[in-house]
């Protein structure tokens, strides 16, 4: 439910994906310099969720970042916001939190 994919630039999925409710997973962003912003300008860049990947519920994934394969992106709380995925998120691990960062290695 409510999944929004702002796809102005391509979104990978690997297999076995699992996406729970309420995930952004952004690829346009704009620029910093409000003269940039006053001219209109954007930027895209591609989002790439690796194999068997779980995507907890209200995640936010941001343009040009990369999950590896086997990871778990934590949820929010209920009255919360789940987590931002600010920066790539390595094969085979738990993150978690806003910004996201690794909190846990899983066995491979």
């Amino acid at each position: 439910f409510h999944l929004t994919l702002v796809d102005d630039a391509d979104i990978y999925f690997g297999d076995f994906v699992m996406v729970a409710p309420n995930v952004t997973i952004a690829t346009a962003a704009h620029p910093i310099a409000p003269e940039l912003r006053e001219k209109m300008l954007q930027y895209n860049l591609p989002v790439r969720v690796g194999d068997r990947v779980w995507i907890g519920a209200g995640a936010i994934l941001l343009p040009g970042v990369s999950i590896g394969e086997n990871s778990v992106i934590g949820a929010g709380s209920v009255v919360g916001a789940g987590s931002v995925v600010t920066r790539d998120i390595p094969p085979h691990t738990i993150a978690a939190g806003n910004p996201c960062k690794v909190i846990k290695k899983l066995e491979q």
